[in-house]
């Protein structure tokens, strides 16, 4: 199985394309669209709603969950890889915030600098995710990894993320994925390897 490089995937990112990242088979051995909050638009969310087919979700720093005053969802996180969901949001500007178009709306609401916590109502249909401070060398999942590369591509420490499914309903694995991304000409890579590079680039 080949990947691409990490420094494919950034470029792609920085240019406001959906990549697509896999974590490790013995984990939850599953692969995300992700893309830059800032570039969340209509169409991106859209593509994953439609092709993904998972749970849309709004990885972010823990200084960003700071600044909008997101309280956890839970006090006692029982999820199995204790996924850190934090209440759901929606912009104050949008009707039902379900369309692909308020989903757009609210997640570039959340990185714009001028963004406080009344502008958005509690619950709603984004839901954002605190990532680990220390990214992928803390916890390799799919949260840490969207924030991860929305910081190394130079971008707000924000991002989206989608499970992706089979048409059946149960979750494509790597072999899978692999044929998707290079049906929609994407950048697929894994989790290990950004972890890797992580540490090549940091020591």
């Amino acid at each position: 199985m080949t990947f691409h490089t990490i420094e494919g995937a950034l470029e792609d990112l920085k240019r406001g394309k959906i990549i697509l990242v896999t974590d490790d088979e013995n984990r939850e051995n599953e692969g995300d669209f992700i893309c830059a909050a800032q570039f969340a638009t209509t169409e991106n969310i859209n593509f994953m709603a439609t092709h993904g087919k998972g749970l849309i979700c709004m990885p972010m720093s823990e200084e960003y969950v700071e600044k909008l005053k997101l309280p956890q969802m839970v006090e006692n996180n029982t999820d199995n890889h204790e996924t850190a969901f934090t209440v759901s949001i929606d912009h104050i500007t949008t009707t039902t915030g379900i369309s692909a178009v308020e989903r757009s709306i609210t997640a570039i609401a959340c990185v714009d600098e001028n963004a406080k916590p009344e502008d958005f109502r509690r619950p709603g249909h984004m839901f954002p995710l605190k990532a680990k401070k220390n990214g992928v060398l803390e916890r390799n999942g799919h949260t840490e990894a969207t924030v991860d590369l929305c910081r190394l591509a130079g971008l707000k420490a924000c991002g989206l993320c989608c499970e992706i499914m089979r048409e059946d309903g149960t979750m494509m694995r790597t072999e899978e994925l692999a044929k998707l991304a290079e049906h929609f000409q994407m950048k697929f890579i894994t989790i290990k390897d950004l972890q890797d590079y992580r540490k090549r680039k940091e020591i």
